[in-house]
């Protein structure tokens, strides 16, 4: 029963917010090309998200690594849909490099447009990497962060699967940093269908980042293998120490 009351509220609370979002969009946006106020309305219904329930608890770490008023390519492990509203607990203005399908998503694919998110065919690789490049470029160039996940796809067995080096390149052409960020709990919140586990826990921890100069000198395909290292180390303490 709490499941559903908690549901039926996120989805009015989201609904509310989107039409926020759509006035901000059309009366903020054209003196705020970082849609800077359009980031803070999703903050807002990422942080209520987790903070619905007083049974769930979200550990917050390394916040203190981010220069908020810095630009980053942001690299996440993948578990969940769930990942995605964790990684506003930041300080960041970003945009996700996500999946066209989950425009079709009620609510959230509107969400997506909005914010100005980077929507790919991941079917069409050469295309989806033009478009992460030329869109990337556009809004770092407006001080605006870009976020990926270097798996490709969620993982289905909890553990860090290969890094693919687009995220790493489109860092490496612009000339910033590598913000790391690893995730935990966000795989096993929903028990199935629209039930969700009442006590829970989310982890979200934010690894000291890769300067742009160290990005620049080293080769992509070691920027991947380092970071990867590096998070896979820091997830299996996150979870010794659960």
């Amino acid at each position: 029963m709490i499941s559903w009351i908690y549901v039926a509220v996120m989805i009015f609370i989201s609904v509310v917010l989107l039409l926020l979002t759509l006035l901000a969009y059309i009366f903020v946006t054209p003196w705020d090309k970082p849609r800077r106020a359009i980031q803070a309305i999703s903050r807002w219904i990422s942080r209520l998200f987790f903070s619905a329930l007083p049974s769930w608890h979200t550990r917050r770490m390394g916040m203190e690594h981010i220069d908020k008023n810095g630009k980053y390519v942001i690299v996440l492990n993948h578990q969940s849909m769930i990942d995605i509203p964790m990684l506003y607990w930041t300080p960041l203005n970003f945009r996700w490099v996500t999946k066209k399908e989950l425009l079709k998503a009620p609510i959230f694919g509107q969400y997506i447009l909005l914010h100005g998110d980077i929507t790919i065919d991941r079917g069409a690789s050469r295309k989806a990497m033009e478009k992460i490049e030329t869109q990337g470029r556009k809004w770092l160039s407006r001080g605006v962060s870009i976020a990926i996940f270097p798996e490709g796809t969620r993982s289905k067995d909890g553990e860090l699967h290969r890094f693919k080096t687009g995220a790493f390149a489109l860092a490496k052409d612009n000339g910033v940093g590598i913000l790391p960020v690893v995730l935990d709990g966000t795989d096993n919140l929903i028990k199935g269908g629209w039930r969700i586990a009442l006590h829970h826990t989310f982890t979200i921890k934010v690894l000291p980042p890769l300067s742009a100069q160290e990005v620049a000198e080293c080769d992509t395909k070691e920027l991947a293998e380092k970071v990867h290292g590096q998070m896979r180390q820091a997830r299996n303490e996150i979870r010794i120490k659960q």
